[in-house]
């Protein structure tokens, strides 16, 4: 992929939909076959994902590549709230780019760690933690999904 059609670059409000469109694309592609049928429903009736994308955006990062959201990433403080990639642009080093561009954000800002979690399910976000150098910290039961899921807590020094 050419680094030109490549950026990493603050949300806008326009990228609302496409924000939107992301999240609901990795909810059914890696949540959806793993939580029960009640967390499913609990999640879509609620909007989850779209109260996340309304509340929060401004706070995200995203890759855009030829103009389009390919992924985004959000932080607060050392904490990785969420990471974000579409699938028709897993495995090209958009989650690598944002991770790195938070990554500086976070250590600019005096932190000397990244923290972020997962799944235990979830081996691909795992595998890209650790070949970026973060390290497993902790697991303990997830209460997010409501699906008796482990979370694993990675950290990486910056």
């Amino acid at each position: 992929m050419a680094e030109d059609r490549f950026i990493v670059r603050r949300a806008h409000a326009s990228d609302i939909p496409a924000l939107k469109r992301v999240l609901q694309e990795t909810f059914e592609g890696t949540w959806l076959p793993h939580i029960t049928d009640e967390s499913a429903q609990r999640y879509i009736e609620s909007d989850t994902g779209g109260r996340y994308v309304d509340q929060s955006w401004p706070e995200f990062a995203v890759a855009e590549i030829d103009g389009d959201v390919a992924g985004l990433i959000h932080w607060r403080a050392d904490f990785i709230e969420a990471l974000h990639v579409i699938a028709s642009r897993q495995g090209q080093g958009v989650g690598r780019k944002l991770l790195s561009h938070a990554e500086r954000a976070i250590g600019t800002a005096g932190f000397g760690q990244a923290r972020l979690e997962t799944d235990t399910f979830n081996l691909r976000s795992q595998t890209l933690y650790r070949a970026v150098g973060y390290v497993e910290r902790d697991r303990y039961p997830d209460d997010e999904w409501d699906s008796g899921f482990t979370t694993v807590l990675f950290e990486k020094r910056l």
